[in-house]
């Protein structure tokens, strides 16, 4: 993946580097969380006790108040997948511990979501061995690599996630809508310790609503193969390094929350409202309240929009 700079009309290309030390990169990414990851810092090299005398690099908790847990290499090593799916295990069974680290570094009134415990690797690469083993485990593990440039630059890549979003086909199928054919039909798979998944936010709501949540969803997962859907409790996330969208359907209308400061909503649709200061149930700050494939059509440049301020 090499860099290029514009210099005029000419490319000239940026010769990669290393950090000096792993700890570096720790705490470089301990330091922006919020920017890259969207998540709160609650502890560095945390931990595990003197029996199972193991250190977690970074724990953090999520927008959607998910545990977090972060490992780092600054070589290739499978040592990495390793240590990581120790501290996986381990923190499903000390739920009090992380509990108690979350209300030291941010205090109480904070519930944890346990459906759901995300776990990152980030590393320069990964041996194909490695990201089979991943794969055919299920585990919940996502592998990011990383590449630091001479200029000051680094470049952040997915290159496994646990979930696959599938999207509804397109096409006709027997004269019926394919849309609603799909509607019965389990179209994506949640990650491993989920507990939720989209049919059950499809449950009880009439044909318009089901209609516009697939519509939605195959637009979303569209813009790029990485995005993630991830069912919450209450509402749908899609994601790639955070949440891009957050989908709440409703008897009459569906909520999209995206993740946009008010600023960045120029000219907005009337049913668009400026969340920041108000509680509600999915991350983002503005929301936009639809009710029909029309209004759904309008609000599709700030999804857009939404995709590229996270930096898809």
């Amino acid at each position: 993946m090499p860099l290029f700079q514009i210099t005029g009309e000419s490319l000239v290309s940026v010769e990669q580097t290393n950090f000096a030390l792993e700890k570096e990169l720790q705490k470089l990414i301990e330091q922006n969380l919020q920017v890259v990851f969207n998540c709160r810092f609650v502890a560095s090299e945390f931990s595990t006790g003197p029996l199972h005398a193991g250190r977690i690099d970074s724990l953090a908790l999520s927008e959607d108040n998910n545990p977090v847990i972060i490992e780092y290499k600054k070589v290739e090593s499978s040592e990495l997948i390793n240590q990581s799916l120790f501290y996986l295990h381990w923190i499903q069974d000390h739920k009090g511990d992380f509990e108690m680290a979350i209300q030291r570094e941010l205090g109480n009134g904070i519930e944890v979501d346990w459906s759901d415990v995300r776990v990152i690797c980030i590393a320069p690469n990964y041996k194909k061995y490695d990201l089979h083993a991943v794969q055919v485990m299920g585990a919940n593990i996502e592998l990011w690599k990383y590449r630091l440039f001479k200029n000051g630059s680094i470049y952040l890549e997915e290159v496994f996630q646990a979930t696959k979003v599938i999207a509804a086909p397109s096409s006709s199928e027997g004269g019926k809508n394919p849309i609603m054919v799909e509607a019965g039909k389990k179209a994506a798979q949640v990650r491993a310790t989920a507990t939720y998944d989209f049919e059950e936010h499809l449950t009880g709501k009439p044909s318009q609503i089901q209609s516009l949540m697939h519509g939605i969803r195959e637009f979303i997962v569209g813009l790029d193969p990485a995005i993630e859907e991830v069912p919450k409790k209450y509402y749908i996330a899609y994601k790639i390094s955070q949440n891009i969208a957050c989908m709440e359907p409703q008897n009459r209308n569906i909520k999209l929350f995206l993740k946009l400061k008010k600023k960045d909503v120029i000219a907005p649709p009337p049913f668009y409202r400026d969340v920041s200061e108000i509680g509600h149930f999915g991350t983002g700050d503005a929301e936009f309240t639809l009710s029909s494939v029309e209004d759904f059509e309008l609000m599709k440049p700030f999804i857009e929009l939404a995709y590229n301020k996270i930096g898809g």
